[in-house]
């Protein structure tokens, strides 16, 4: 998946937004204003941060070679992954509904009803 792909898919979802927070290098994607993901490069490679439980985010990192700890983020629910094709694009959507899905549910009722949870 290229990060245009990631972008695309991310917007794709209901009431998400992008914007740059944190400086021009790092796309931050939320859900009514809650961070589902973040779109910038580790170690001069596109990247992206991820939400997961913790007990699939230890799993995805042992089977994952490209799937580490969530850099400036919580260790035990984030994850980078680094977009170089060693993830396939599959799992990444995966991941991405999962990420989406678990910040929606912690939305504010109203939110969570705007988008029928």
């Amino acid at each position: 998946m290229t990060p245009d792909e990631f972008r695309s898919y991310c917007l794709a979802k209901p009431l998400t937004s992008a914007s740059t927070p944190f400086g021009p290098e790092v796309l931050v994607f939320k859900v009514a204003d809650k961070m589902f993901a973040t779109l910038g490069a580790s170690e001069g490679k596109p990247a992206v941060n991820l939400k997961a439980p913790p007990e699939m985010s230890v799993a995805l990192r042992e089977e994952h070679a490209a799937i580490t700890p969530g850099y400036h983020m919580n260790k035990r629910h984030w994850n980078t992954i680094t977009l170089d094709g060693r993830v396939p694009p599959e799992l990444l959507r995966h991941l991405i509904d999962l990420s989406y899905g678990l910040v929606a549910r912690s939305l504010k009722k109203a939110d969570r009803e705007a988008l029928g949870l």
